[in-house]
């Protein structure tokens, strides 16, 4: 069995009332619209024929809810698309034996109430929560409340990646190039949430949650002496602030606290950044992921069998981990 834990689905009823209520998003809407596996059904299902005994965890796709509505419109659009997403699994389970809710959480209320419905109402298998909120990290107080309910729950956060053109490459411009906002900023805005969450002690808070950070830890594995090591001494290199407690304040190295996240196998056929993801997270950490339909399915696979996992490996990153994160059974 091959469970895709990170895939994407774009309902028909969501696209039609973000463009009512975001009409500046129209454009948005029909480039994601023109990936006609994001809601083509028929084609989505011909295509996943090809890979055998195979299925998929469905979650909405970029751009987040919060940055595309407003703090009254936001929870509204959560709900059709998680009512859109549930029924979705109930018509194909086998297809889609589950779903991540999406969460509006610039209204921090409705996020609550949103998360607990689609969770215990709608059998949600996790939340999906991005690297940041309009701007704002994730460590600030006001997103606790998401990470004690998922961590009570028992159920995993997918955190995917955020970042536009607005943020740019140099100060000189007003808007990034060539796409590196994409290429290399999604994996340093992962990256930078996870650091964030570490210093702010959530792992301590929360020593068995479960966060699936996408595209295998983002920089993490590859920086890992400077994550490690070369945070050691932080605060050296900072005036005007005082970190000076910050590592003292961790019950753990912080350098042991980024392994207790989960990777996913999104890396779009990159065969060396996935060998280093899994040496660095290890077999029990890692579960496969394609991003269909916005990543290839073939080339990941084909780096799952170059990689000649064992057999007890093999199983636990293609199914048993998503099964044990999820709390579900796939035959």
């Amino acid at each position: 069995m091959k469970v895709d834990i990170y895939t994407h689905i774009f309902p028909t009823a969501f696209f039609e009332r973000m463009i009512k209520v975001a009409p500046r998003l129209e454009n948005l809407g029909k480039r994601l619209m023109a990936v006609r596996k994001l809601h083509d059904l028929d084609a989505r299902f011909a295509e996943m024929d090809d890979y055998g005994d195979y299925c998929q965890i469905i979650s909405l796709p970029n751009p987040p809810i919060e940055d595309i509505s407003n703090p009254q419109v936001g929870p509204e659009l959560a709900r059709i698309a998680n009512d859109a997403m549930a029924e979705l699994v109930a018509k194909h389970p086998d297809r889609f034996p589950g779903f991540v809710a999406a969460l509006s959480m610039h209204n921090m209320q409705a996020t609550m109430d949103e998360l607990h419905r689609a969770v215990r109402d709608l059998g949600a298998r996790g939340v999906q929560i991005y690297t940041n909120v309009c701007g704002r990290p994730l460590d600030d107080p006001e997103f606790m409340p998401v990470f004690d309910a998922m961590a009570n729950y028992d159920l995993p956060i997918w955190l995917h990646p955020v970042r536009t053109p607005d943020t740019t490459d140099y100060a000189s411009e007003e808007k990034g190039r060539f796409e590196l906002w994409w290429a290399i900023g999604w994996p340093y805005d992962t990256s930078a949430a996870m650091i964030r969450l570490v210093f702010a002690g959530l792992f301590d808070r929360h020593p068995r949650i479960k966060i699936i950070t996408h595209h295998l830890g983002g920089m993490i594995p590859y920086f890992e002496g400077r994550v490690d090591l070369g945070l050691q001494v932080l605060g050296q290199r900072t005036s005007g602030e005082d970190y000076s407690h910050v590592l003292g304040s961790l019950k753990r190295p912080h350098g042991e606290y980024f392994r207790m996240f989960y990777g996913d196998t999104a890396m779009f056929g990159g065969f060396i950044g996935t060998k280093c993801g899994l040496e660095y997270f290890g077999p029990g950490h890692v579960v496969f992921s394609t991003d269909h339909p916005l990543g290839p399915v073939p080339e990941t696979l084909d780096v799952m069998n170059r990689l000649n996992l064992g057999a007890e490996d093999g199983k636990a990153i293609m199914s048993g981990n998503a099964a044990r994160l999820m709390n579900m059974k796939f035959d």
